[in-house]
């Protein structure tokens, strides 16, 4: 489903982005075919070098960047073994060299990076440590040691090794960073090692197979929210009747909306009208549901 006639420049679309350029950057050339006015972002950032699946929003469903940010993502990357770079990638400085390691220690220690790990995150990542991030650190020299946290690798395989260059595929968790993960497996098999490539291949329900390339982006392009969408990035969904989703898009209170009386759901969810028209999404507040916000017109 395209972006309605109404808001013809709000929606999302699932771009495919190219190597050498930034997310930043490459947003910006996406906004410039809408129009300077048009407010954009995206659902999690792929460094210069990497490319593959960004999910850019426009106009109102920048709104919802938090809800496509937060569904897993799959890649496929290759780990050049022997070489660590102070990025984690081919554009960092060589801080440290190791032997290649063989096979079958590459293959013993990938057991141990599937399901949830404790992982750190690179020194030039995005993170916040002490209010400053943590690439701003690095870039003034200093030490920088983020902490290690929690994220799940749902799948890791090995498609090919050879030449010291090892090809994974990898499903994974929001925040997991495959830079880490590439330094990580390296110094579990006594070595280090460094990404070479990387490209993304899903985020949430969004495929490399339907990505658009940037020269064949326009207003066109750009999508609006469905029930299946919400299902694939984790949310709940329910639709209403005529009545209600006049009352939902003008803001009456949820609980005085049947609908909302006996919902139950773990998680928020997103809210459409007949033909599923996207309305918005609420959440849970105590035992009782309250708009996330607004999106659609209700008319």
């Amino acid at each position: 489903m395209t972006a309605d006639s109404d808001h013809p420049c709000s929606g999302f679309a699932v771009m495919d982005k190219p190597e050498g350029v930034t997310s930043f950057k490459f947003l910006s050339t996406l906004g410039r075919k809408l129009g300077d006015h048009i407010k954009s972002g995206h659902a999690g950032t792929l460094d210069s070098f990497a490319g593959g699946v960004l999910v850019c929003l426009f106009g109102r469903y920048t709104r919802l960047s938090d809800y496509f940010m937060g569904a897993g993502k799959g890649y496929e990357a290759e780990i050049l073994l022997g070489e660590e770079t102070d990025t984690l990638d081919p554009e960092g400085a060589v801080v440290a060299t190791a032997p290649v390691p063989t096979l079958i220690a590459l293959e013993a220690v990938l057991p141990s990076f599937r399901g949830t790990i404790m992982q750190a995150p690179p020194a030039y990542s995005a993170v916040h440590i002490d209010g400053e991030r943590a690439y701003e650190r690095a870039r003034k020299g200093q030490d920088v040691q983020p902490k290690s946290r929690p994220v799940t690798i749902d799948a890791l395989d090995l498609l090919s090794y050879e030449a010291g260059v090892a090809r994974i595929r990898v499903v994974c968790s929001k925040g997991t960073y495959i830079r880490s993960l590439a330094r990580d497996i390296a110094l579990a098999c006594g070595s280090r090692g460094r990404l070479s490539a990387l490209r993304r291949t899903h985020s949430g329900p969004f495929s490399i197979a339907e990505a658009i390339r940037p020269v064949d982006f326009g207003a066109g392009s750009l999508r609006v929210l469905t029930p299946g969408y919400a299902t694939g990035l984790g949310l709940g969904v329910v639709q209403l009747e005529r009545d209600e989703t006049k009352a939902f898009s003008n803001g009456l209170p949820l609980f005085r909306l049947d609908t909302f009386a006996d919902l139950e759901s773990s998680v928020p969810v997103a809210v459409f009208g007949p033909e599923s028209l996207p309305l918005g999404i609420v959440s849970r507040s105590g035992s009782s549901w309250k708009y996330a916000f607004v999106l659609g017109s209700g008319t």
